[in-house]
Formats: C-alpha cells, sequence, structure tokens
C-alpha cells in the first residue's frame, strides 16, 4: 500500500491508495518529474509526503539563512550549499529536503554526474531545518 500525507496548515492529510504498490526509486523520481509544482518528501518506509509551498514569513527565513549559508560556503571554500528545493536519497531509503545543507567538496565530487543529476544518494554533512510549533 502506498500512503500519501498531504501537510495541511494545521494537520497532515493522510491518503491512502491501497491499489499501489510502494513506489520504486526510478517510480518515485519519474513521480516527482510529473509533478515538478509539488514539495515531495518520501520516508523510509515508503510514505509520500506532499507539502504545501512554504508560507510567506517562513520563505523570508529560509532565503536570509539561504544567503548566510551562501556567503560562508563562498568564503570556506570546501563544500556546496544546497536550498529548501534539494531533495537527497538517504543511506535509508529515505528522500528528504532539508530547509538548507552543506556537503564537503570531495564527497559530492565522489558521486556520479548521474546520482547529481537526481535526488542525490547521499547524506549532508550540515542540515538546517526549520521547526515550527
Amino acid at each position: 500500500m502506498t500512503t500519501l500525507l498531504i501537510h495541511t496548515e494545521h494537520t497532515p492529510l493522510t491518503v491512502n491508495l491501497p491499489a499501489i504498490a510502494p513506489m520504486t526509486h526510478e517510480q518515485f523520481y519519474e513521480f516527482c518529474q510529473a509533478n515538478r509544482d509539488l514539495r515531495i518528501e518520501r520516508t523510509a518506509d515508503g510514505e509520500v509526503i506532499i507539502m504545501p509551498p512554504a508560507f510567506s514569513d517562513t520563505g523570508n527565513r529560509n532565503f536570509n539563512l539561504a544567503v548566510q549559508l551562501g556567503i560562508w560556503t563562498e568564503r570556506d571554500g570546501t563544500g556546496l550549499g544546497f536550498d529548501s528545493n534539494t531533495g537527497f536519497t538517504l543511506p535509508n531509503g529515505a528522500t528528504h529536503s532539508p530547509d538548507a545543507s552543506w556537503i564537503r567538496l570531495e564527497r559530492w565530487n565522489a558521486l556520479s554526474n548521474q546520482q547529481k543529476a537526481s535526488f542525490a544518494p547521499i547524506c549532508p554533512d550540515f542540515v538546517i531545518e526549520f521547526a515550527f510549533c
């Protein structure tokens, strides 16, 4: 069974699709390609999570955070920074998009061009995630 978890303003909305088997990595990639306007993540259990666009105040915080990380990344020169639209495939199979992240150059450069052009199979060295209560 595939589960879609859709975050709403107040509580997550879960949609169960019993006729669909859990998506493979390739099927998940195709699903994301077919729905580029959505922010989509996947848990290690195969649960698909669709998130709404960020609210304006959150978008401003994300922007300011990305600017600061970008300035530090340029000055430091030892890695690459990524924004909140970047999905990574983690070792447990989950695909997540942190609000901001950073990866050391030697780890990034060890990936193939094909891996870099997809949801790179790498866990960032540094992650920032906003938590809202």
